[in-house]
């Protein structure tokens, strides 16, 4: 079964005057639950196209699919809920909220969609133990590792039960052992939960780990 589906996919810019074609005709299927590395140049697009199928940018044309559905013909307001429900995010930085604690943060998106607060706070703990996090819980972001913070930023990005999962340099700020670490929890996570994942990263060799791999050359996506 074909979980994402992406046709034609066109993203510019202006700076300066000048139009940037970042994406050019960007065209992939991705079967459900599958994991996928994209490699690729500094500056070749990489998290332009990431924001774009995460809908949190639009592109110039193209068409996205989810499970067979057409994203770009949903209302502001789907769009928006479909995002929020469906879609989870972990970036290079992990954007937690300092003045919480690390349950407090993972609870946060569950709570925001007006969870119960006990289903909420239930459904955090039970992630910061799969990402090896119990003794943390009561923790504050000031109080974690970079790779232990990253690890509630993984937690927190589950919470909601997405099904696609979209990873932009998730261990770009981290030493090599620890983001090997957080390469092999991703790799853990889409096997045990099934949730169709596509990780950027700028290391070679862990892309290479992953079950499929892409690159992002000349503003197209080709195996790597």
């Amino acid at each position: 079964m074909i979980g994402l589906e992406v046709r034609n996919l066109f993203k510019s810019y202006f700076l300066h005057g000048k139009r940037i074609d970042v994406l050019r005709g960007v065209s992939l299927e991705l079967a459900a639950g599958e994991l996928v590395s994209l490699v690729g140049a500094s500056g070749s697009g990489k998290s332009t196209f990431l924001h774009v199928i995460g809908l949190l940018d639009a592109p110039a044309a193209g068409e996205i699919r989810f499970n067979g559905r057409d994203l770009f013909e949903m209302s502001d307001p789907a769009v928006a809920d479909f995002r929020n429900r469906t879609i989870g995010f972990v970036f290079q930085s992990h954007y937690l909220l300092p003045e919480f604690t690390a349950l407090e943060n993972v609870a946060m998106p569950a709570l925001i969609q007006r969870w119960e607060r006990g289903a909420a706070v239930r459904r955090a703990r039970e992630l910061l133990l799969r990402v090896g996090l119990e003794k943390r819980i009561d923790h504050r972001p000031g109080e974690l590792s970079g790779g232990e913070a990253q690890r509630v930023a993984l937690a927190r990005a589950l919470v909601l039960k997405p099904a696609l999962l979209l990873a932009d340099e998730p261990t770009g700020n981290l030493d090599p052992v620890t983001g090997e670490g957080i390469h092999q929890l991703l790799r853990e996570v889409n096997r045990e939960l099934g949730i169709t994942a596509i990780v950027v990263t700028h290391n070679e060799a862990l892309a290479e780990s992953m079950p499929r791999r892409l690159r992002l050359l000349d503003g197209q996506v080709f195996p790597s």
